[in-house]
């Protein structure tokens, strides 16, 4: 694992991290000064699924990206974790190796707590606790979902969920829907769990039949609605044969 530099450039305050939100400053003081305070360079390494650290890890600035690799080394992507947010918390709790890897996104600033600080807060902060509970039902929940689309959807599918997810509303068109901006394929490729190449020719036959149209760094989704058909009719079709 790549080591980080200590950062003293920015004043360690946890002010902005939503899982503290409702601590007194005087409790959120305790937790900053039980932290080691690190930066990370883009794309630089902060753990691996193998690492015996235990460490909860507050994200202050920048956003990290958790990811595994499949047994025959594609890597896929689990999640985004931005500014506010945290990661570490299931080795935390149960005191076994990490489920996943962790690499920097951009330049980050985290805030590493350790596992008994982490249990300690817990257990004298009951908002605290309800947070970390709400925390794990959304990560069991995301988890079925992509389950479900491994199980159902093929490689072509899971691509066209994956821009859905993306899309946002455009705000100058109050029924259009646009993404930007676009991740590089490789990126949606891992979110996806397939290969570049598939996204490729899927964003390829996408602009080509009009479903989808770009300016720039900005893609246009003039069609939403063919693409959620499709999920829909590869569900109904192929069951649980849809893997690809």
């Amino acid at each position: 694992m790549a080591k980080a530099a200590v950062g003293a450039a920015a004043p360690d305050s946890l002010e902005k991290i939503d899982l503290l939100s409702d601590l007194s400053p005087a409790a959120r003081a305790e937790v900053e000064r039980a932290c080691q305070w690190r930066r990370f360079a883009a794309h630089e390494q902060i753990l691996d699924r193998n690492s015996d650290s235990r460490d909860v890890y507050f994200v202050v600035d920048g956003t990290v990206e958790v990811v595994n690799f499949s047994g025959n080394g594609r890597e896929i992507s689990y999640a985004l974790v931005s500014a506010g947010s945290y990661f570490g918390e299931i080795a935390a709790i149960d005191g076994e190796r990490r489920s996943a890897s962790v690499v920097a996104q951009t330049s980050c600033r985290l805030a590493a707590l350790p596992p008994k600080a982490f249990e300690a807060l817990v257990a004298r902060e009951p908002a605290v606790g309800i947070k970390v509970m709400r925390r794990l039902t959304n990560i069991i929940r995301a988890n079925n979902e992509r389950i479900m689309d491994l199980a159902t959807l093929g490689a072509i599918q899971r691509v066209y969920r994956e821009l859905l997810k993306l899309a946002r509303q455009d705000p100058l068109n109050n029924n259009g829907w646009m993404i930007y901006p676009m991740p590089k394929q490789h990126e949606i490729a891992r979110r996806a769990a397939t290969t570049r190449e598939t996204v490729a020719r899927v964003l390829a036959n996408l602009l080509h039949g009009g479903q989808v149209t770009r300016k720039d760094k900005t893609y246009y989704l003039t069609d939403r609605a063919a693409l959620e058909q499709a999920i829909v009719r590869l569900d109904v079709r192929q069951g649980s044969h849809g893997l690809a």
